[in-house]
Parts: C-alpha cells; sequence; structure tokens
C-alpha cells in the first residue's frame, strides 16, 4: 500500500447533520474509508436554516455554514422525493411537506391522500450533497426512479422509506436490509460519487 492510501482512508469530514438515521446510514456506506464526524461532535448544536428553492440550494446552505462557523473540511445533503402525479413534490419541501415539525409518519400520510385513485404512481428518490474541501465547493448527485406503494411497508429506515418500491423490487426501502438499501439508495449513489472524488 502507498503512502496516498493512508491519507485517503483517514480522511477526516464533518457530515453537517445531527440526523442519527442519516449519520448511521453514511456512516455504512463510506465505511472505514473516512472518519465523519457530526455536528454534535464538531459541537455545533444549532438548527441550519434550510432556506433554499432547490435540493442543491440546501446542501451549500448547511456546508458553508459550517465551513464559515468552524473552517473545517465538511459536506451536506439534501434528499428530495419527486412524484411525477404531483409534479416533482414534495421535493425540496419533503421534509415539511405536511409541516414544520418534519413528522415522517403525517408526510406519508399526506402522499397517499393526495395519490388516493391515481394511477401513475412513478417516482424518484434524488439526494444531493455538497462538499467543501480546501475551501472549493463540489457537487455530486444521486437518484433513483421507483413508485410510491398505497400503502406503508415494512418498519426499517425512515422518512418516505415505506412507501418507495425502488425499479426492479417488490419491496419498499423500509423492507430491505440495511446491506440491500445501501447498494442502492440516492444517499449511497451520491456518496460513491463523493468518494470517488477523493480516490
Amino acid at each position: 500500500m502507498n503512502k496516498n492510501y493512508f491519507i485517503y482512508i483517514l480522511k477526516t469530514l464533518v457530515f453537517a447533520t445531527n440526523n442519527e438515521h442519516k449519520l448511521t446510514e453514511v456512516r455504512a456506506i463510506l465505511g472505514s474509508e473516512f472518519k465523519i464526524v457530526s455536528l454534535n461532535e464538531l459541537g455545533c448544536f444549532e438548527d441550519i436554516s434550510e432556506t433554499a428553492e432547490t435540493l442543491e440550494g440546501n446542501a451549500l446552505l448547511k456546508a458553508r455554514f459550517v465551513d464559515n462557523k468552524f473552517g473545517v473540511d465538511c459536506f451536506s445533503d439534501d434528499t428530495g422525493l419527486e412524484i411525477e402525479a404531483l409534479d416533482g413534490a414534495p421535493g425540496v419541501r419533503s421534509a415539511r411537506f405536511a409541516g414544520e415539525d418534519k413528522n415522517p409518519t403525517a408526510n406519508i400520510q399526506k402522499v397517499l391522500k393526495l395519490l388516493d385513485g391515481v394511477q401513475n404512481r412513478k417516482a424518484q428518490f434524488r439526494t444531493v450533497i455538497a462538499l467543501i474541501f480546501n475551501k472549493k465547493e463540489y457537487i455530486f448527485e444521486g437518484k433513483i426512479s421507483g413508485k410510491i406503494a398505497t400503502e406503508p411497508r415494512g418498519a426499517a429506515g425512515f422518512g418516505y422509506d415505506p412507501i418507495f418500491i425502488p425499479d426492479g423490487y417488490t419491496q419498499s426501502f423500509a423492507q430491505l436490509t440495511e446491506n440491500q438499501k445501501n447498494k442502492i439508495s440516492h444517499r449511497a449513489l451520491a456518496l460513491q460519487k463523493m468518494a470517488e472524488f477523493f480516490r
């Protein structure tokens, strides 16, 4: 193994989140090649505003906040569920679709109510990662197509996972094992692109 390999596996990045579900998922996807530090571990307990109109904009807002305040290499993500029959909604409003309290169950119920009786249930999950490394900004995107189930399925995962069935599968994200989901998910695809950047 060469010297560059050892530098790579020890790369430390701050992930601009305190969402434990996301943190666990990201660490599992990236593995031992990176040391991922959460906002709590960094000593940042502020609720960073997500006021942009796009996923890219929100990801950059969070990453820039961390960079400006702490001056560390960092990345942030924003993810949206985009449903064809709802003209791309909930999209950038995915976390707050049913209200500012970010209630996943309420969000799911609102989607199912809006799609009641609708035949076209095509949808996609899209994740945008904003990386600030050596004071330069980079964007990575991952997306996966699928459809919306008629009712929640499974108890794993988080967010809209119980109603999203990826193409090629009969199970929802919430019915797949963590390993299965982390091989195909929108977040995994975006993170893989970021990892390739460092390689």
